[in-house]
């Protein structure tokens, strides 16, 4: 009789056979889950990549482009002040020729005195006197020698100031050089994009190159040159107004005398000018700033208000809060949320109201700055009038007495003055 064959192995049970069933299922739903949760953070890396990326690079962008007009503005300070420092050295120069002119003119001067003194010594026995045409030309010599000696000195100082003129201007046109070629290159920089043919990967591009200087050492020494060129053009300019006035030296004594001194009134009278027009524009200045400052103050006051509000809007939530009953008493976001509030809002009452503190000392100390300002410009409207009434005074040099009509009577001549002037000059 045959025998029912059996397969070797393990036999299953049926739930097994469902269970295993069911753990597939499982195990694929949980895969796609997975998968998809990959997805959505590959997805999210992406976009936030992307904006980092797009933002750095328009950052980086931006930063250049500031950069570029920072140089170039610099690059225009630096070429106008080489333009004006070329136009000083060929206005000094000028002036230079001009004083070395006036000295070989002065030889023909003294060699007249100088011969006019040897005939005379010609003169025998009693004849030979110290007379006055004798110290006049003695006299004429000593002045001939002295102007001639100042005209040197003059054109000595002249060709010293033409060489520290021509060294600031070579650090002025190496300064403007490096400024044009920087902006060639940050320019060049700016038009990089990825199509870009001429970009590839560097060898440690972050590093440091040797001689990188700090930002405020590149500010300071383009600073140094401008302002190094400027004091030396204002030396020039001072120092051209003192050749002139030794060249028209060249007549008598008096009249020398005569021109210096007016020439230092008429300077005082320019200076006097210039400070008031700078005291009265200050003034103007420091009134627009009080009334800026006033109207800060009360934007800061208003902002005060505004955050006490809103603070005791927090502080009655987080005290409705406690009412809560039970459980519900828990320490949630909104908790959390309205405890950070109040302390922000108490941290940003107390920096309003600090800075409203030192904007009113600010403001105070602007009303006293305005009260100094008004003081001077009081002190030196009366110095201009005195300046002007002297300069009329000194018409009398130069017009007859009979037809010199003084404009103020000089018995009277003090009495638009302040009467605590004195007190207050003193």
């Amino acid at each position: 009789m045959a025998s029912l064959s059996v397969k070797p192995g393990q036999r299953f049970t049926l739930p097994d056979w469902q269970n295993n069933s069911l753990l597939i299922s499982a195990n694929a739903e949980q895969q796609r889950y997975n998968s998809h949760h990959i997805r959505q953070e590959g997805r999210a890396l992406r976009n936030e990549t992307g904006n980092q990326a797009r933002w750095d690079e328009h950052n980086s962008q931006t930063c250049l482009k500031d950069r570029i007009t920072s140089v170039d503005r610099w690059r225009q300070a630096l070429a106008k002040c080489l333009a004006d420092t070329d136009l000083e050295i060929d206005a000094l120069t000028k002036v230079k020729e001009a004083a070395e002119n006036a000295l070989q003119a002065k030889n023909l001067c003294l060699d007249v005195a100088i011969e006019c003194l040897t005939f005379r010594e010609s003169r025998r026995d009693i004849d030979v006197v110290r007379d006055p045409v004798e110290e006049e030309l003695l006299r004429e010599v000593k002045v001939i020698e002295k102007t001639k000696k100042e005209l040197q000195q003059r054109v000595d100082d002249a060709f010293k100031q033409l060489c520290l003129l021509k060294e600031a201007r070579q650090q002025l046109s190496c300064d403007h050089r490096h400024k044009v070629e920087t902006l060639e290159l940050d320019r060049q920089c700016v038009s990089f994009n990825p199509t870009s043919s001429n970009i590839s990967f560097k060898v440690n591009p972050t590093r440091i190159p040797d001689g990188t200087t700090a930002l405020h050492e590149w500010e300071l020494n383009s600073q140094c040159n401008k302002e190094r060129a400027e004091a030396e053009m204002r030396a020039s300019v001072d120092l051209r107004g003192a050749i002139t006035l030794s060249i028209a030296q060249t007549n008598n004594e008096l009249d020398a005398q005569r021109i210096a001194t007016e020439f230092a009134l008429r300077k005082r009278m320019r200076d006097m000018e210039g400070a008031l027009s700078e005291l009265r524009w200050q003034e103007q200045n420091t009134l627009e700033e009080i009334a800026e400052m006033e109207e800060e103050i009360r934007q800061l006051e208003e902002d005060i208000r505004k955050r006490t509000l809103d603070l005791k809007v927090a502080h009655t939530r987080l005290e409705t809060r406690t009412y809560r009953p039970h459980l519900d008493l828990c320490r949630d976001q909104a908790q959390y949320g309205l405890t950070d509030e109040v302390q922000q809002l108490e941290g940003t009452i107390r920096a309003l109201q600090q800075k409203r503190t030192e904007s009113q000392d600010a403001l105070d100390a602007l009303y006293r700055q305005l009260h100094r300002i008004q003081t001077d410009i009081g002190y030196k409207t009366n110095s201009l009038q005195l300046d002007k009434k002297c300069m009329d005074t000194r018409r009398k040099l130069v017009i007859p007495v009979e037809k010199f009509d003084p404009e103020v009577d000089a018995v009277n001549r003090t009495r638009n003055l302040p009467r605590n002037s004195q007190l207050e000059l003193a």
